[in-house]
């Protein structure tokens, strides 16, 4: 048996060095690194082993269980290759953000594979993007509203601790020289006495200050109308939008001119239904179906993720409730509850974030969990006499689970916490497991 496991350990290690390294054949010039080591394995007969079935499975369970966070997102974790893992996160994002992850790795040469997915059909997710083998950060720009999920996996007998970091800005350049980034009216205002909504953003500057391309393309038309004063149309390269310019009291830009990012297409006014207003760039995107939120294409305003305080040191553990708390499905107080846990319940710690560790429960649920509503369990519940029916321990909190070792009746054990009708106890052996209340 060991030398059969030792001989899985080399045939493993050669496709671990295979797969790093950056000539890769044809067949796999397509593929993300996290496929093209999935048909290594299966090219080498591995996915029918015990662990690279596992870590097929992982890698796909992980996408249907996959946690909800908000972006931006920062949390550190751990995986241990003995559990054979896989994080899946699904956040909302808006059409204009640019996304992007980072993933910062210990070991450093460890392999750990990144994916970003869309989910706007949820029966068939649609990878979009993936991390190289350097781990360097995915950035992608966000062309349709909806939800998005990204996977980390290990490659096989690999443990690795990471740091993930999910953050949203602007795809676009700002339109204006302003240093304030004055935005003083937003998508959707009422105008006319509300008799239309307002179809752009207004940002506020210097009489005749530059306004600048925000973007590289075409100059599609200047021309004037009644609403927008002077205008100049604008179509960044290779894009489904047009960038809208409006009451600017000189148009410097001309109809078919190539632009860069930052070339002044104008000089801000107040022309149009602006001249009585103070001076100000009215700025608007336009598709085939009609004008959409500029704002989240040129938010000035990046939100980063907050700090980390929990305590990184209990990764990987397994810990306790102190009290009664509740499983969130959110690292935030105020989130829908997962479930209601008693005190004493086991959790194992995979990840920290905020104030929050993500914990799996001993049936596989899981979800965030407060890092004060834990506690260690090296010091036991109680000591316990084991009875005839508590004999058996288990590796799980299932009777149908493996016995992994017998107890002698009267024997005394620690309790070192609960689940449903299971206690997990230490033997003066230090072994643990999992026996019947």
């Amino acid at each position: 048996m060991q030398l059969r496991f030792l001989s899985f350990l080399i045939f493993l290690s050669s496709i671990t060095i295979i797969s790093c390294k950056s000539g890769t054949v044809n067949l796999f010039k397509a593929a993300s690194p996290h496929e093209q080591y999935r048909r290594k394995l299966e090219s080498a007969g591995l996915d029918k082993t015990t662990m690279g079935s596992a870590w097929i499975t992982a890698s796909s369970n992980s996408l249907q269980k996959a946690l909800n966070i908000n972006i931006p997102y920062r949390e550190t974790g751990y995986f241990d290759a003995v559990k054979i893992p896989a994080a899946a996160y699904r956040f909302s994002a808006t059409k204009g953000q640019k996304i992007t992850v980072s993933l910062i790795k210990k070991p450093t040469t460890s392999a750990l594979y990144l994916d970003l997915w869309e989910l706007n059909d949820v029966n068939n997710p649609k990878r979009i993007a993936s991390a190289d083998t350097l781990n360097n950060p995915i950035q992608y720009e966000i062309e349709v509203t909806g939800n998005y999920l990204i996977r980390i996996q290990p490659e096989l007998l690999q443990s690795v601790e990471y740091t993930l970091e999910i953050v949203s800005g602007p795809s676009l350049a700002f339109p204006t020289q302003s240093k304030s980034k004055s935005i003083g009216s937003y998508w959707g205002d009422g105008r006319d006495n509300n008799a239309r909504k307002h179809e752009g953003v207004d940002i506020f500057g210097g009489f005749r200050s530059p306004v600048l391309a925000s973007a590289a393309g075409t100059i599609t038309r200047v021309n004037e109308n009644n609403l927008g004063g002077k205008v100049v149309w604008l179509r960044p390269s290779g894009k489904d939008y047009t960038l809208y310019y409006a009451h600017l009291d000189e148009q410097i830009a001309t109809e078919g001119q190539d632009v860069k990012v930052g070339d002044t297409v104008g000089l801000m006014g107040n022309t149009g239904n602006a001249r009585n207003t103070p001076t100000h760039l009215h700025f608007g995107i336009y598709t085939s179906g009609g004008a959409i939120n500029p704002l989240p294409f040129i938010d000035p305003v990046t939100k980063t993720p907050g700090k980390i305080n929990a305590s990184v040191s209990n990764l990987n553990k397994t810990l306790r409730t102190a009290g009664k708390v509740n499983l969130y499905a959110l690292p935030q107080n105020k989130s829908t509850p997962i479930s209601s846990l008693t005190a004493g319940t086991i959790v194992n710690v995979s990840s920290a974030t905020g104030n929050f560790y993500k914990a799996e429960l001993p049936d596989g649920n899981t979800g965030f969990i407060s890092s004060n509503d834990v506690v260690q369990t090296t010091k036991p519940l109680q000591q316990l006499k084991v009875k005839v029916l508590q004999q058996k321990v288990f590796n799980q909190p299932d009777s149908l689970a493996a016995v992994k070792l017998n107890l002698t009746a009267g024997e005394t054990v620690s309790v070192l916490g609960n689940f449903n009708n299971y206690q997990l106890i230490s033997n003066e052996h230090a072994q643990v497991g999992w026996i019947v209340k």
